[in-house]
């Protein structure tokens, strides 16, 4: 009988085993990657297009352009496709990030030669109806005006600004700009970046071979369109970087804190060992930030440090919410921990606590084959492969106190991150 008061014992991750898709290059340039299990009568089709920007001002127009693309055809309005899709139990869905917009679509298996013609559709015939259209420039200002009412999304907006200038990622929404966006301006962008040199297509589930050969019918053909697809634009980041900004607001209760520098993306060696370092500092529920400002001061509900990796660069954040009477404490106290994880050593309980806790998320974010995709899509979107994972568990395992205060002294400076208090400093 098992003894409920005695926890198991940890046990390493000895290999790792995530599903290896099913390559297909299609003539039209079109990328499928197929995960194929037997047992999954739900199946995933997730179309992704990198975005296209030739300046910075396309970054609101990407994000419109993703909003739009399931607004109506030639043949079938938003209502329709809604209905069509609903009729079918189907989900679809669009998806916008700084790099990438996605269409994705779930349905079941039987249902795949209904409802994946809906996609073509919309993938190669999209109008951006101009009532839609104003709707969704109605809808975006008045989320905006309310948004900017709230001291967390000021503190996110004037930190993005700082840290990314005037690349994409600090390109930032306005009223004025969204009275920009225009039919011509979104249709101009689908032609050159809704094409399928610029796809790469995920497919999940029982992907038996009516099914590829429906996806080939469909979308292994030219679409229809031959925009010219332009080389990707990027304006380096020139950060602000050391400086404390703040927006008072005399009427706040509490103050939104943001901080963070550039840092290194997923495609470098030390990322790995950077996220377990993160991870102790402010990365889960027991980490330093949380048992310092929030379970010993009781300065928050809540703070976290994260690292982020985009396609062109990385970054480095912590956020949180405080009193406007201990914004300035709370500063110190983030402060005090930069000094402590850059000049003393960690236990070896705290890596060890720190170490079972990522390799059990690890494991836990495999827990179905569409997370064996997302785990696969981090990779390759960052110019790896899944020897990565391995590589990361390696690293993990292999962190002691001294690759701990190595990595905290080469990547973490609190001179040098960027402050942003939108609140009050008492």
């Amino acid at each position: 009988m098992v003894n409920r008061e005695i926890a198991p014992k940890f046990q390493p991750i000895k290999k790792l085993s995530i599903h290896e898709p099913d390559s297909i290059k299609y003539p039209n340039g079109l990328q499928a990657f197929v995960f194929h299990s037997a047992d999954i009568e739900l199946i995933k089709f997730e179309f992704v297009f990198n975005n296209y920007f030739d300046d910075s001002k396309l970054a609101l127009l990407n994000a419109a352009l993703s909003a739009m693309l399931r607004e109506g055809t030639s043949r079938r309005t938003s209502a329709q496709i809604a209905d069509d899709v609903d009729f079918y139990g189907a989900y679809l869905m669009s998806e916008y990030s700084f790099d990438h917009t996605a269409l994705t679509l779930y349905t079941m298996h039987k249902y795949v030669d209904k409802v994946l013609p809906i996609v073509l559709d919309i993938l190669t015939d999209s109008i951006f109806p101009q009532k839609e259209l104003e709707t969704y420039v109605r809808n975006q200002k008045q989320s905006l005006e309310i948004s900017f009412r709230k001291n967390d999304f000021l503190a996110r907006r004037i930190f993005y600004k700082n840290l990314f200038g005037d690349s994409r990622y600090g390109e930032l929404p306005s009223a004025l700009a969204f009275d920009t966006i225009d039919r011509d301006g979104l249709l101009d962008l689908y032609n050159i970046q809704i094409q399928p040199s610029n796809c790469t297509l995920f497919i999940a589930g029982n992907v038996d071979e009516d099914i590829l050969q429906l996806v080939n019918d469909l979308f292994g053909q030219e679409w229809g369109r031959k925009g010219l697809l332009l080389k990707d634009h990027f304006n380096r980041v020139i950060p602000n970087t050391g400086i404390l900004i703040t927006e008072d607001k005399s009427d706040a209760l509490q103050s939104a804190i943001r901080l963070g520098s550039l840092s290194i993306s997923r495609s470098h060696e030390d990322f790995p060992a950077l996220q377990f370092v993160n991870t102790l500092l402010g990365g889960f529920f027991g980490s330093r930030l949380m048992r310092n400002i929030r379970e010993d001061k009781g300065y928050t509900y809540s703070i976290g440090s994260a690292i982020a990796s985009l396609k062109h660069t990385g970054f480095f954040t912590i956020a949180s919410e405080v009193g406007v009477d201990v914004t300035q404490k709370t500063l110190e106290e983030i402060e005090r921990e930069f000094t402590i994880i850059t000049n003393e050593k960690s236990s070896e309980n705290e890596i060890d606590l720190v170490r079972n806790y990522m390799q059990g998320v690890l494991l836990g974010s495999l827990e179905s084959l569409f997370s064996h995709v997302d785990k696969f899509k981090s990779v390759y979107f960052s110019n790896l492969d899944l020897n990565y994972y391995q590589f990361y568990t390696d690293v993990v395992q292999s962190m002691n106190s001294d690759k701990v205060l190595d990595i905290a002294q080469k990547y973490l400076n609190y001179d040098d991150l960027l402050k942003v208090v939108v609140g009050k400093i008492k």
